[in-house]
């Protein structure tokens, strides 16, 4: 699994750092998605995908190797 994220749509909404604080984090100053680890261990996969579907920006892409 590769995780890339958009910080130019993201809203800051949160929920991916919220679901997955391994994977996601948020900028301090607005909120806006920070990836932590583009690679998660299987592990993470789930939760991982459930906050890029969750994403109400569309912000997260998930790609399955």
């Amino acid at each position: 699994m590769k995780v890339s994220v958009d910080q130019d749509i993201c809203c800051g909404a949160g929920q991916c750092a919220l679901l997955a604080p391994e994977v996601f984090d948020q900028r301090d100053e607005d909120g806006v998605v920070v990836l932590l680890d583009p690679e998660p261990g299987e592990e993470s996969h789930a939760v991982t995908r459930e906050a890029a579907d969750g994403c109400p920006s569309g912000a997260i892409v998930v790609a399955e190797n």
